[in-house]
């Protein structure tokens, strides 16, 4: 089945405005029995299947592959894949990258009913779970230089949503449950509501019961974030869950990106490149795709380190972040995730992110308010940089032009 650019373009039109732009708002509808409909945080428009991507894409040359992958590619040192749980959209296995990365009897569909018959975890129209998965866990190819951040771990499909946004957070809370008694090690959700909860809502009941499993839980902050207030999302908001926000090749807040006190780390999240349904490779953006590239550096983590405690692998994936600031902000947490760092300074395990005194080493830290689309912050500061170079080179040659005068009309008043 090819699904047309027109055509995927109506599918996610179906499921929220936010997923065609970014910036768009994305308010969640009331769902029947009282429950909230889930967002996709991606944008998504795509050609499916598509020809393959042959250069490595931006998000994996900022990292040395060989060092990441040097002592583990996702599996421990048993030879057993960490088993990541996807609750999104189905993840296809007729894509090459993903056909011996899936664990298609652990997975499930939660959507199937009278009124939609039974289509499976592996069936996705929207491509949505098969880019999530692919950042995660897609194999080597001959033909791309795409790979999945932890390619041999296991991807445990759960269809949670689809092309009509059926997915609600009864069943978001349904699906981590189950995720946890497949033997999920890490769990991706990319999708979230900005609508409050109550307290102990199935979905908050549901993410305690994946953290007292020791499951490390990763979220998506969400997509609303052009005004560059903040706004708490879930499940990403919930304590223990480790809720990631997009940065740019600027190592900055992407203009979308939800800003809050939530945020635990930043990661790529444009142009991001990975599979898609029937085969090949589309570039997307979106908070979807900046968590499952964590969801990739924790499952690696978990499998160096198979006796560590969730929390500390979440305290390690923030204490190696390249930092803004020597403090947590707003905009992109702890910083941006460096997968090959949380992976070499890792002699021991810390239960919490600690701050060093002194600078930070990373970048200037993000301006608080919404970044304008198309310019990022240090592309601002290089363009006026060069408004003041340009307007001191004229005060020079204006100052040198006018000296010149005085000297010829001194030069003329001579006996």
């Amino acid at each position: 089945m090819r699904l047309t650019r027109r055509a995927a373009l109506a599918a996610t039109t179906a499921l929220t405005a936010a997923l065609l732009a970014p910036a768009a708002a994305a308010t969640p509808a009331s769902a029947p029995g009282g429950s909230t409909a889930t967002v996709l945080n991606g944008s998504g428009e795509c050609d499916y299947p598509a020809k393959p991507i042959k250069g490595t894409p931006w998000a994996l040359q900022r990292v040395l592959l060989d060092q990441l992958w040097q002592d583990t590619k996702g599996r421990d040192a048993d030879g057993r894949p960490v088993r990541v749980a996807v609750i999104d959209t189905g993840v296809d296995v007729k894509n090459p990258q993903l056909t011996g990365a899936v664990d298609v009897k652990s997975g499930t569909d939660l959507l199937s009913g009278p009124k939609d018959p039974a289509r499976g975890p592996t069936v996705d129209l929207v491509g949505h779970g098969t880019k999530v998965a692919g950042i995660i866990a897609a194999r080597p190819s001959p033909a791309s230089g795409f790979v999945g951040i932890a390619p041999e771990s296991v991807i445990i499909p759960i269809r949670q949503n689809d092309e009509k946004g059926t997915g609600t957070t009864r069943t978001l809370a349904v699906g981590i449950k189950q995720a946890v008694d497949a033997g999920a090690r890490v769990i991706n959700i990319s999708q979230d509501t900005t609508m409050p909860l109550n307290p102990d809502s199935d979905l908050e009941l549901a993410v305690g019961y994946a953290l007292d499993h020791d499951v490390v839980v990763v979220a998506s902050a969400g997509n609303d974030g052009a005004d560059g207030l903040p706004k708490p999302t879930y499940p990403a908001a919930y304590k223990g869950v480790l809720a990631v926000g997009a940065s740019d090749r600027n190592n900055e807040r992407a203009p979308f990106s939800q800003s809050g006190d939530f945020i635990g780390v930043a990661a790529p999240g444009v142009d991001m490149v990975s599979t898609v349904p029937g085969g090949g490779q589309c570039v997307d953006r979106g908070t979807s795709f900046a968590a499952p590239y964590v969801a990739g550096v924790a499952a690696l983590i978990r499998a160096k380190h198979p006796d560590w405690k969730q929390h500390q692998v979440v305290a390690q994936i923030e204490q190696t972040a390249e930092r803004v600031t020597n403090g947590r902000d707003r905009h992109v947490g702890w910083g941006v995730v460096d997968p090959a760092r949380a992976l070499t300074e890792d002699d021991h395990p810390v239960d919490h992110v600690t701050t060093p005194q002194g600078p930070a080493h990373a970048v200037a830290a993000p301006q608080p308010v919404a970044l304008p689309f198309g310019e990022s912050e240090r592309e601002r500061q290089v363009r006026l940089a060069t408004y003041a170079l340009g307007g001191t080179a004229a005060l020079v040659a204006m100052i040198t032009g006018s000296a010149v005068v005085v000297r010829d009309r001194n030069r003329r008043r001579l006996p």
